[in-house]
């Protein structure tokens, strides 16, 4: 029987995963880059600089949509749930730390609105699991499905040549899928597509911001 944890285990809890989240040099994953073996292109500048963009913006939607779900976290109440969907929050840190040796390696760094966008993001992970668990959780799986979408998309916007960030968007992507699904199957609610479009308005406007800072 899994121990029932105190509300200072899950202050705790909750101030790691931000640490985790907000600080590069915190993160430890326990699952290997998959985009490791893959081999470097060539880049010149311009390419480079494009690149560092398209996975700046990967790196800061994946933080909001972390924040989020912590937020979410924090207030859910049925333990089979959470059970179901803790998971996905460390293979997400994995997503963070993939994308900043990402950027490291690119000569670039993570976006200057990151603290801001998590704090947004956890403040709206807080309103929506107070609404409800199922309420919460529904807007996890839309998140997440339109996050999955987007790093698909994203791939469509690199060299031809850089694999080796393909390869990681292509392992983010199914990963985002799979937390959706878990989400829906914890008892989140199927929110109709005027609500998902809403969304993915808020999270494109993220992924623009992220690219230029």
């Amino acid at each position: 029987m899994d121990r029932q944890m105190s509300r200072s285990d899950r202050l705790i809890t909750h101030m790691d995963n931000a640490l985790r989240t907000l600080v590069s040099n915190a993160v430890i994953t326990r699952r290997v880059d998959p985009s490791a073996a893959v081999a470097e292109m060539a880049f010149d500048d311009v390419e480079r600089r494009h690149v560092a963009g398209v996975v700046r913006s990967a790196h800061l939607a994946t933080v909001s949509v972390q924040g989020f779900c912590q937020g979410q976290m924090a207030l859910i109440k049925l333990p089979a749930s959470r059970r179901q969907v803790e998971p996905s929050q460390q293979e997400t840190i994995d997503h963070l730390a993939w994308c900043n040796q990402r950027l490291v390696q690119l000569n670039s760094r993570t976006s200057y609105f990151m603290p801001a966008c998590y704090g947004v993001s956890l403040g709206l992970g807080l309103t929506a699991g107070a609404i409800s668990d199922r309420f919460g959780l529904g807007v996890a799986a839309v998140t997440k499905e339109l996050i999955s979408q987007q790093l698909n998309e994203q791939s469509t916007q690199l060299p031809e040549g850089d694999q080796r960030t393909r390869t990681l968007f292509r392992q983010m992507a199914a990963d985002n899928r799979h937390h959706a699904q878990l989400s829906v199957e914890a008892s989140g609610t199927r929110f109709p597509a005027p609500v998902k479009w809403g969304i993915r308005i808020f999270t494109g406007g993220i992924l623009k911001v992220a690219y230029y800072t």
